[in-house]
Formats: C-alpha cells, sequence, structure tokens
C-alpha cells in the first residue's frame, strides 16, 4: 500500500512543482509588464480651418460723383479734376472746399496704407480637402542624459500651448533640448502622412493615443494651458530584482529615455523616412523644429520615463518601441 502511494504521490509532487513554476514565470511577467512607466506630455491646437478673410476692394464715387464714402473723407467727386479750380482761390468757398479735397486725398493714402501694411490681402482659402502632413519624431537616449528629463519639465511647467507662437516655441525648445545630447543618442524613428484636413485631426489623435497607452501614468502635462503633475512617488524594484539580484549585473545598465515630437502642419512637410545615423536625427529635429507657428496646426512632446527615480529598460524599448533603430 505504501509503495503504491509513493509511486502515485512521486508524478503528483512533480506536476505540483512544474505549476507553481509556470505561474511564478507567469506572475513574474505580469508584475513587469504592470512595472509603472510615468510619462510627461505637453499639447495642445486646433484642426479648425483658419478662418479665410476675403478682401473686397473699396469702392469710390466716380469723378464728379462726389459724396462721403465709408472709412472717412469725400469720395471721387471731389478728386483731382476739382482740384485745380479751387486750389490757390484765397478764403471763401474756394479755400474752404481745397481744404476738404486736401484731407481727402490723405484720408484715402492712409487707408491704402493701412490695408497694405495690416495684409488685407486675398488669402489662401483652406478648406476641408486642404492637405495636412502629420509628422511623429522618435528618439531614444542613454538615461545618463538625466539633465534633458529637466529641461522637458521646465518646457511643461513653463509652456504656452494656447497660442500658435507659444506651440512653435515648445517644438523649438524640444528639438534644441535633444540636439544638445546627441553623445546620448542610440535609437530614432519617425516618418510624415499625408491627410486632408478634416481626416488629419483622427490621424493625429491615434499617433498620441498610441504613445500615451505605454505610460502607466502621466505624471506631468501641460494641454491647452492645463498644468498637471502627480505627486512624485518612490521606485520600486521590479519584479525579479528581489529574488534574483544578479540579474541587474547580466543585462547591464539597460535605462533609456525615449522622447516623441508630434506636428499637424499645413501644407506638405517631410522629414526623412529612414533616420540611420546620428547626423540624419539632427537634420531631422533641425526641420521639425523650425516649423513655423502659422503653419502649425498642432503638437505634442511626449516623453517617458518622467519621474526622476523611474527607468526604462532595453526589454521595455523592444516591446514597446520596435519601429526603432540604431543611430
Amino acid at each position: 500500500m505504501r509503495k503504491k502511494l509513493q509511486q502515485i504521490s512521486k508524478p503528483l509532487l512533480k506536476t505540483f512543482l512544474a505549476l507553481g513554476l509556470v505561474l511564478s514565470l507567469v506572475l513574474s511577467h505580469a508584475d513587469g509588464a504592470l512595472a509603472a512607466r510615468s510619462g510627461g506630455r505637453i499639447g495642445g491646437g486646433s484642426f479648425r480651418a483658419p478662418s479665410s478673410r476675403t478682401y473686397t476692394p473699396r469702392t469710390y464715387a466716380p469723378p464728379g460723383g462726389g459724396g462721403y464714402y465709408p472709412g472717412g473723407g469725400f469720395g471721387g467727386g471731389f478728386g483731382f479734376p476739382f482740384l485745380l479750380p479751387f486750389w490757390g482761390i484765397g478764403g471763401g468757398f474756394g479755400g474752404l472746399f481745397s481744404i476738404l479735397i486736401f484731407f481727402a486725398i490723405a484720408n484715402f493714402l492712409l487707408q491704402t496704407f493701412r490695408r497694405v501694411s495690416g495684409g488685407e490681402t486675398p488669402e489662401a482659402d483652406y478648406s476641408s480637402n486642404s492637405p495636412v502632413s502629420v509628422t511623429r519624431l522618435q528618439v531614444g537616449l542613454l538615461a545618463q542624459a538625466r539633465e534633458l528629463q529637466n529641461e522637458l519639465n521646465h518646457i511643461a511647467e513653463t509652456a504656452d500651448t494656447n497660442t500658435p507662437e507659444g506651440r512653435a516655441e515648445i517644438l523649438q525648445e524640444a528639438s534644441l533640448a535633444l540636439l544638445r545630447h546627441p553623445e546620448y543618442f542610440v535609437y530614432a524613428g519617425g516618418g510624415t502622412q499625408q491627410a486632408s484636413l478634416n481626416s488629419a485631426e483622427s490621424q493625429f489623435n491615434r499617433l498620441s493615443l498610441a504613445e500615451r497607452s505605454k505610460f502607466s501614468e502621466e505624471t506631468l502635462s501641460n494641454v491647452n494651458n492645463q498644468l498637471k503633475a502627480a505627486l512624485a512617488k518612490e521606485a520600486l524594484p521590479q519584479a525579479g530584482e528581489l529574488d534574483n539580484p544578479t540579474r541587474l549585473f547580466t543585462e547591464g545598465p539597460g535605462e533609456y529615455i525615449i522622447v516623441t515630437l508630434l506636428a499637424a502642419t499645413l501644407g506638405k512637410f517631410d522629414i526623412p523616412t529612414a533616420i540611420n545615423s546620428a547626423d540624419d536625427l539632427r537634420q531631422a529635429l533641425r526641420q521639425i523644429g523650425s516649423i513655423p507657428s502659422e503653419k502649425l496646426l498642432a503638437i505634442e512632446v511626449l516623453w517617458t520615463p518622467q519621474a526622476e527615480n523611474d527607468t526604462l529598460t532595453s526589454d521595455d524599448v523592444l516591446a514597446n518601441y520596435p519601429d526603432l533603430r540604431l543611430v
């Protein structure tokens, strides 16, 4: 009887041990997948078509018609044909009309100057079919570039995301912050997609949501001038580090920072689809950082990790950013 129990118990014990091993592996991977990944976000903009002003030239009365026109002054009836008969006639009726004629001409010249200097010229008529370029540029850096995180934090805390000029400045400052740390460049990727104005917003939002979904929490954000910051949390050991302390030594540092720049611009705009070197990356950063404010519809700058003690391992990069290439 004892022998039979031993024969039965041995296979059962092996089965339980195997199940326990499988469960521990599954749970450790699940814990790793749920490891905190903080993220920062700066963004703003609108995909409404710019209001097109149509310029209607002012109409003036033909010579001899006289009359008052909108904007001040008397019309063509007191123009040059009537200037000479009264000019130089001293006092009385002729002198009064000469003065009125002089002011009418001066007012006409003033209004013309205002129209020219104020840009009252026919503008491009943007419609729902106007072309829009949606660009994404991603940069992976070694985590030693910690000062980059501080620079991005400062931009988020002080940026004006409600105006075109402010959004252009954000894109410029973020590009400059990256260009100042070329020694930490490791990965890069990006490209531009063309869309019509009425479909560009959904395309832009898809790219933004794809990046934001890689964060477990947005710990700092400034979107449409709404600044939000989460309380700092202490970094916890990740799954497997406590029960396997040699893991950190075998894998090496493996810590990175990923920065994503998104921009929607009116008209055609392209960055290289194949960024194979640090020079290619610098060129792409200069291009996206120099987009003029009048062309920008919307922008977003996203980066992870944002929290000071958070890290992004090589496994995280391979899992969440498979399109990035070594530069």
